[in-house]
């Protein structure tokens, strides 16, 4: 969530302090006061203010150390230290590459810990950072790329009817407003 609002399950926008920071982190991420937070339904309580940086975000909380969280962290830091030399469109196709890697990333304790008997079976599929299993896996992928002038390209590349060989792509590119 980008900004100073986010909205709670059934709860309307909820105005997020400018001084307000997580345990641990630091303030306000940009000079107009605009944040970044973290919040989902488990973890802590109320959002967590993000100090700039690279996080990883997988079927569990923010910066939980899958290997194939950090595999794939990797491999997002790569791409954008190339993205100045490439075109928008090359670099784009080159995160998506990252977001459909199906490389597994084993042995993997954290994942084993936390699945145990039912991910034991399948854990080759679930140590990917695409997951690709009958009735469970990735189905959409976005990226979205922001220049320094404001522009925004947001991609998403969406499975069609549950078929892991159909894929839709959609882009819609706008400038923030100041």
């Amino acid at each position: 969530v980008a900004g100073h609002q986010y909205t709670r399950e059934a709860g309307g926008p909820h105005q997020l302090p400018a001084a307000t920071a997580g345990p641990g982190r630091q303030g306000p991420s940009t000079e107009k006061g605009d944040v970044i937070c973290y919040y989902g339904n488990r973890g802590e309580p109320e959002p967590v203010v993000l100090a700039p940086g690279t996080y990883g975000l997988s079927n569990a909380l923010l910066e939980t150390p899958w290997r194939k969280l950090c595999f794939g962290k990797r491999l997002f830091l790569e791409a954008v230290e190339r993205s100045q030399a490439l075109p928008k469109d090359v670099l784009i196709a080159q995160l998506l590459d990252v977001l459909n890697n199906e490389e597994a990333q084993l042995p993997d304790p954290a994942i084993e810990d936390q699945g145990r008997e039912y991910v034991q079976p399948i854990l080759n599929k679930y140590a990917a950072v695409c997951v690709r299993c009958p009735d469970y896996g990735t189905r959409t992928n976005t990226i979205i790329l922001v220049d320094a002038d404001g522009h925004v390209t947001f991609t998403e590349r969406s499975m069609l009817d549950k078929d892991p060989s159909r894929w839709e792509t959609s882009t819609h590119e706008f400038r923030l407003q100041s």
